[in-house]
């Protein structure tokens, strides 16, 4: 048994519940409901299951997660008045603390139809995510990470958001290191076994520059173009990696059902 053992057994508690959170909102995420209603969901099923919502007043954030649509590139902030409608792109993205840690993980959702270009956006975003998890192990480089995104997303013709990055996650919701979705190989600290992350790339249709609105909180691309994003919380582990947040269902991009 190793030091970090007990730590990734209550990682895998955290992120199963955010997980199944996602898996249980999937057939309740379709046109007509309010993402506010979405937040109650999710809300009832963490606190129903032991667990608590972490954004809920999380620096005056008053909701339990995040829901982000379209042209918003993260913390959307759940509402009454916003009715999912066909074309749409939302990502939900879910917050779980149970026994002190954090599982922490956001998918995309469509509704309805949606064109070729969001469908291309959103495959190549969770793709992007998926590369840069399959190299992780002991000794690789941060800047890896980074590398193996900005390579992949930007020779698709689609770019990296600059503002936001993945983090360090354990105890303690954001915590060192900032994981970049973009940079340079063989740059940066070393991976560990033990260190426990987020890898959540969010990816514009556009060009990267985002702007904040108003509210303090939710972010949009500046040139009003699509934005996606995909999240899994993870860890190293002696030889590799572990994802705590992969859905039991098999609930990995879109279409889900």
């Amino acid at each position: 048994m190793n030091d970090y053992s007990e730590k990734f057994e209550k990682m895998r508690i955290a992120g199963k519940l955010a997980s199944q959170t996602l898996d249980m909102l999937t057939k309740n995420i379709k046109e007509g409901i309010s993402t506010a209603q979405i937040d109650k969901l999710s809300y009832e099923f963490i606190r129903d299951n032991g667990g608590y919502s972490a954004p809920q007043y999380y620096r005056g954030f008053k909701k339990s997660l995040c829901t982000s649509l379209n042209h918003v590139v993260c913390h959307g902030v759940p509402s009454e008045e916003r009715i999912l409608k066909d074309g749409d792109a939302l990502n939900v993205d879910v917050t779980a603390i149970i026994n002190e840690h954090y599982g922490d993980t956001s998918r995309m959702f469509c509704i309805g139809k949606s064109p070729v270009k969001l469908k291309n956006l959103i495959n190549v975003t969770h793709e992007s995510m998926m590369k840069a998890i399959k190299i992780l192990k002991p000794g690789i480089k941060l800047g890896d990470i980074g590398f193996e995104i900005q390579s992949y997303v930007e020779e698709k013709g689609f770019s990296v958001v600059r503002d936001f990055c993945g983090h360090g996650i354990s105890t303690i919701f954001h915590e060192p290191p900032n994981i970049l979705h973009y940079g340079k190989k063989n740059t940066g600290m070393d991976l560990r076994p033990g260190m426990t992350f987020t890898i959540e790339p969010m990816i514009n249709a556009g060009k990267f520059p985002v702007k904040m609105l108003n509210d303090g909180w939710t972010a949009v691309t500046k040139d009003k173009s699509l934005s996606a994003q995909f999240e899994h919380t993870l860890g190293i582990t002696e030889n590799g990696y572990e994802i705590f947040t992969e859905s039991a269902k098999g609930y990995f991009k879109p279409p889900y059902l």
